[in-house]
């Protein structure tokens, strides 16, 4: 026996399954604590071949201003994924039967030369995208959503932006470093990968340095929806609210997972009290299946603070909503090629 299994789940469309991809390892033949730790159990990209969504880890940390340790959150969620199982509930649908998923490894980035780095983390992503995948990266910090917008922006164009964060990631420098955690979506908004008529910040909160930081941050388009306003509003009505603001763009989520309270995400590198539930943050993602999303990113996992693997297991279980909304999508995707291609072939039949 091989030990992995090809579960075949709903697919939106009565016609079933279009393909069927190599799922996970199978947990009633290989206990879940055994085996490598590829993200949910995953096939590894070499494996396969090919992945309509490619799951990369960037181990790098050298952008970050307060506590280090992200470089290690990548495999903190892959161990932390050892639990994931095929089939999705919240959005009844199995993802990793809908498409191909693969964990694509880790780009290797230079920990002593932070523009060196971001130019190799989106050279990868690029190498990746043009395969067709999507990306589900994992982190690393915050540093490396510039390199990876980037990358997507030259796919798609100016992108909109849900960046679920504590902090705004909007300053302009750090020490007079302009490549840090803190600054990848000023940059972002400088360069002109965002479209800027739909960003929002999502689960800010805490001390800034000053008044000035929200009327730079509002100048350069962003909406903020504030920890406080999930709580007396609502996961339904925030998820709405951000509906409507994305409409039909392509659009890039960007994870800090510091955007959670301590008390369920203790092990990242600012914490600010005051934040989301798990429950809150995965209710408002579940409520933006209907959008485009093309790529996505969870960051700043940082393992040596956390404990009982808290952290890392709401950040695996984040990026498992994102993963099912992008396998979703592409599976309706798939089944509409093959409608067209059929009625084109019945149109030349006739």
């Amino acid at each position: 026996m091989s030990g992995t299994e090809t579960p075949r789940g709903p697919v939106d469309s009565p016609r079933g399954p279009v393909d069927s991809p190599r799922g996970p390892v199978d947990s009633s033949r290989i206990p879940r604590y055994a085996g490598p730790a590829t993200y949910a159990r995953l096939p590894r990209l070499d494996e396969v071949g090919r992945a309509d969504i490619a799951v990369v880890g960037v181990p790098f940390d050298s952008g970050v201003s307060y506590r280090p340790g992200a470089r290690f959150g990548g495999n903190a969620i892959r161990e932390a994924s050892r639990l994931l199982r095929p089939y999705n509930p919240a959005q009844d649908a199995s993802p990793f039967a809908l498409a191909q998923v693969a964990d694509a490894g880790d780009i290797a980035a230079n920990p002593f030369d932070i523009h060196e780095a971001v130019e190799t983390v989106e050279a990868a992503a690029d190498e990746l995208l043009g395969t067709g995948a999507r990306l589900m990266t994992l982190g690393g910090d915050h540093t490396i959503a510039l390199p990876l917008l980037r990358s997507v922006a030259k796919k798609h164009g100016p992108v909109a932006l849900l960046h679920f964060d504590a902090h705004l990631d909007t300053w302009d420098t750090y020490f007079g470093a302009e490549y840090t955690h803190g600054t990848p979506f000023r940059r972002a908004v400088e360069e002109g990968i965002l479209d800027t008529e739909a960003l929002s910040h999502v689960g800010t909160r805490g001390p800034l340095y000053g008044k000035q930081d929200l009327t730079d941050d509002e100048k350069m388009g962003f909406g903020i929806v504030t920890s406080a306003d999930i709580y007396r509003r609502g996961a339904d009505e925030v998820a709405d609210q951000l509906r409507q603001r994305i409409g039909d763009r392509p659009l890039y989520i960007s994870i800090d997972i510091d955007c959670l309270d301590p008390a369920h995400a203790p092990g990242t590198g600012t914490p600010e009290a005051g934040g989301m539930t798990s429950r809150e943050l995965l209710e408002i993602l579940r409520g933006l299946a209907s959008r485009n999303l093309v790529s996505a990113d969870v960051v700043e996992v940082a393992p040596a603070y956390d404990h009982a693997e808290i952290t890392a297991v709401a950040a695996s279980h984040t990026a498992y909503e994102l993963t099912t909304i992008m396998s979703r999508q592409i599976a309706q995707e798939k089944i509409t090629q093959a409608e067209i291609t059929q009625a084109e072939k019945d149109k030349a039949a006739q």
